[in-house]
């Protein structure tokens, strides 16, 4: 029986392999033949699925020749099998097994299936074609982002479909449900951004409600893009159920005269376009070429970042947010998943007892060595919120201080996702993290394996392109850094990974706007000077409301060739797509009465990333004064609806922007009612 195991070892390709895999001729070693078991990166399911073409790397899996034809068959799955640690066997493909607990009267789902008072709950059971088998087993939410916004989101209902295999496989009863998402990089630039980061409460809101309303045990969540991701995960930690995360996966590089490009380059090229360095053609070729498959933003942005933290903190199984969206084997890490979460589920592992503090920290170390997105000093302190973990900002960006950045990817860098699943993925970056030292590695993760268990099985290293060996980084400190001082009394964030340290000073006059379109406008307009210090402020979370993102705003100054000219600093956020020396998540923000809400025009600002400073040259007493004469927030045009609710909830950026009390508040466990 196949076993999986995580030598990456390589799988060979031959005559009459699958067209659309011709690419991966000639890099693997070992030949398949058709009927063979097992799955590489592309997906193909060997045999089962007719094919035995695959990409460059192997998904982990060796293969079985001793099975015969028909138990292939009946094994479609059998790839994903997994060897846990107390040596029962996980999804073997017999969807009849049931090796999931059966004795349900202490789970949450005996509220809707047992007992005679339940007649009718089962009837409604019954009517969606449940037999009375599976109305006995445990039932298992499987929650998705999946909707037609963009292309982060299209492929996470062909993979929930995986997972329901796999919890099937194990013994549970799988139930589909989606919920919302607002995509970036369909709302950047307007209005629509200010529903953003709302919409990962909303996320959290929604799957915390349908789990508790239909009494699931356990939950699987797939998303796949920048507020969904952490959305979904703190929904895992505030139910505290068993749980397992899976990525949907990123989006393959397009290629444009001959370079790969991401949707940063069309983001960039639009300040080209409106500094008359691009023609309208140019700019509409580029754009119908930037995004070409299903999947997210293809650089170490937000979704990525949140990607690379979903193993890390050991909610995801190991090497599952690395293959972009379009290769099938998301699906098999989707069964892998769907058997995990009936393993946590039989040995009553709950997310908290993964997400821990010390999970926490191994997660900032891995955004701060891959150069990932600012807004993970957002999202983690709001999953340190859900478990009553006390976590801030102050406190991730200190880790960052004292990592190494040693992974090469854009926006800072040279590669993609692609690449770093292709150079070994997180856990590969995980290894150099712990030759250092710099990993906590008694972690539980969701194979019911620790962090080191699941790292000595890990043979591949560095490769010296993507992922640099951690003696030798690009360099010595994290690619994010926090900031703090006069201007920022609860900090800020800014992202230096590619910035020389030269280029991590800046002082310069203040050229205040009072939000987002001001500066737009006067960036289009190069109404600026170079050597100022662009404040965009009234973007906080209660202010904006919804604290947007400034891609366009800064992709605007790069196209123009001033990205390294300006500085910006914001009491909103930035992309991670964002690349110059932009400060964001300054706080408090300016609705609250901060420091940036009494700036005014020529204000000399210092930014000092080397130092961690971010101060104004006024005394106290100047801002003592400021403040006192100061009229009080802007007001904004939502006064009733979800923004309006959401401004009134909201808290500070600095402990996550969240919008109620927190685990340390609690006063019951879901699981345990």
């Amino acid at each position: 029986m196949p076993a999986l195991h995580t030598s990456y070892q390589e799988h060979g390709s031959k005559e009459g392999d699958d067209p659309k895999h011709a690419d991966c001729a000639g890099q693997h070693k070992t030949d398949h033949k058709p009927g063979d078991l097992g799955l590489c990166t592309c997906g193909c399911h060997i045999g089962a699925m007719g094919f035995v073409g695959h990409w460059s790397v192997c998904l982990l899996f060796s293969c079985d020749r001793s099975l015969t034809g028909s138990q292939r068959q009946s094994r479609l799955c059998e790839g994903v099998a997994r060897t846990i640690p107390d040596g029962k066997r996980l999804g073997t493909g017999n969807t009849s097994m049931t090796m999931g607990p059966k004795d349900k009267s202490h789970l949450p789902s005996r509220h809707t299936t047992i007992g005679p008072a339940r007649a009718p709950h089962r009837s409604f059971l019954y009517a969606m074609g449940l037999s009375e088998e599976e109305v006995n087993q445990p039932f298992v939410g499987v929650a998705t982002c999946w909707n037609e916004a963009a292309p982060c989101n299209i492929a996470l209902s062909r993979q929930a479909q995986a997972v329901k295999m796999g919890v099937k496989h194990s013994g549970g009863t799988p139930r589909e449900f989606t919920t919302i998402t607002v995509t970036d990089g369909i709302a950047m630039g307007h209005e629509g951004m200010r529903a953003s980061l709302a919409s990962r409460d909303a996320i959290t809101d929604t799957v915390e409600l349908t789990m508790r309303g239909h009494c699931y045990d356990a939950l699987v969540g797939l998303a796949g893009c920048d507020k969904s991701l952490p959305g979904m995960m703190m929904a895992m930690v505030r139910l505290n159920v068993p749980s397992v995360f899976i990525y949907g996966g990123s989006i393959l590089p397009g290629r444009f005269k001959g370079k790969d490009v991401t949707v940063q380059d069309v983001f960039e090229a639009v300040g080209r376009h409106q500094a008359g360095a691009n023609s309208d053609e140019e700019l509409r070729a580029l754009e119908k070429v930037a995004c070409p498959s299903a999947g997210a933003c293809g650089g170490q942005f937000t979704a990525n970042t949140m990607a690379c933290v979903s193993e890390a903190i050991g909610l995801a199984l190991m090497n599952s947010s690395g293959a972009p969206a379009p290769y099938e084997s998301r699906d098999a890490y989707g069964t892998a998943s769907g058997d995990a979460v009936m393993n946590l589920l039989e040995r009553n592992i709950r997310a908290r007892d993964i997400v821990t503090l010390k999970a926490l920290q191994n997660a900032a170390r891995v955004v701060a060595c891959t150069g990932g997105s600012t807004n993970a000093g957002l999202h983690l302190p709001a999953i340190a919120h859900e478990a009553g973990i006390d976590f801030d900002l102050q406190d991730v960006c200190e880790i960052f201080h004292d990592t190494p950045y040693f992974v090469n990817l854009k926006p800072g860098g040279d590669y993609v996702a692609k690449d770093l699943y292709e150079a070994g993925g997180v856990p590969v970056v995980m290894k150099e993290l712990r030759k250092a030292g710099l990993l906590h590695e008694d972690c539980m993760t969701a194979s019911g394996r620790s962090i080191g268990e699941e790292l000595d099985l890990i043979e591949r290293e560095a490769d010296g392109k993507v992922i640099h060996p951690i003696e030798t980084p690009l360099t010595a400190t994290g690619g994010v850094v926090g900031l703090q001082g006069n201007l920022a009394p609860d900090g800020a964030i800014v992202k230096v990974a590619g910035m020389s340290a030269e280029e991590q000073v800046f002082t310069g006059p203040a050229r205040v706007f009072e939000c987002e379109e001001d500066a737009f406008e006067a960036v289009k307009a190069r109404s600026y000077m170079k050597g100022d210090v662009i404040v965009i402020r009234n973007e906080g979370p209660a202010g904006g409301p919804g604290m947007r993102e400034m891609l366009a705003t800064t992709a605007a100054l790069s196209g123009q060739g001033m990205g390294k000219s300006v500085a910006l600093i914001t009491d909103g956020r930035f992309s991670g797509a964002t690349r110059g020396f932009c400060v964001g998540h300054v706080g408090p923000e300016a609705a609250h009465g901060g420091p940036i809400a009494l700036l005014e025009d020529g204000d000399m600002i210092t930014i000092n990333a080397v130092t961690g400073e971010l101060s104004v040259a006024l005394s106290d007493e100047d801002l003592a004064a400021r403040k006192a004469a100061w009229a009080g927030p802007r007001e904004t045009i939502y006064a009733s609806g979800a923004l309006w609710k959401y401004a009134r909830l909201v808290g500070s950026a600095k402990y996550g922007a969240v919008t109620h009390p927190g685990g340390k508040e609690e006063r019951h466990v879901y699981m345990d009612l």
